[in-house]
């Protein structure tokens, strides 16, 4: 969880369009993030099935943005403005989870 917050801080310094204010709203944006992937994202993915196998999967990064989009208008502090903002912001969120899980991965 703190090393979602500390990725979220990392998206609000690299991409234009992604604004935090402070730790605390970073830690309850990736709460939120969380939760949002949880339980909207999974029907999101299921109606938009048939779009995703045309696009040879690429939706999937539409769904990610506005997961990510979606998780900042419940977050006071944490801001995204625009649906560019909310790409880019995603893919680099994306992308520093996945090295943080693969430092943090237990080798067994």
């Amino acid at each position: 969880l703190v090393l979602n917050a500390l990725a979220v801080i990392l998206v609000s310094r690299v991409v234009p369009g992604v604004s935090v204010t402070g730790f605390g709203s970073a830690l309850i944006a990736a709460v939120m993030i969380g939760l949002v992937n949880a339980l909207i994202r999974p029907i999101f993915a299921f109606f938009s099935f048939p779009i995703t196998v045309l696009t040879l999967g690429l939706f999937t990064l539409v769904i990610n943005a506005l997961m990510f989009w979606l998780a900042s208008a419940f977050v006071p502090g944490f801001r995204i403005e625009g649906f560019w903002a909310a790409f880019f912001g995603a893919i680099v969120f994306w992308l520093v989870s996945w090295v943080t899980n693969g430092l943090i991965r237990d080798p067994l």
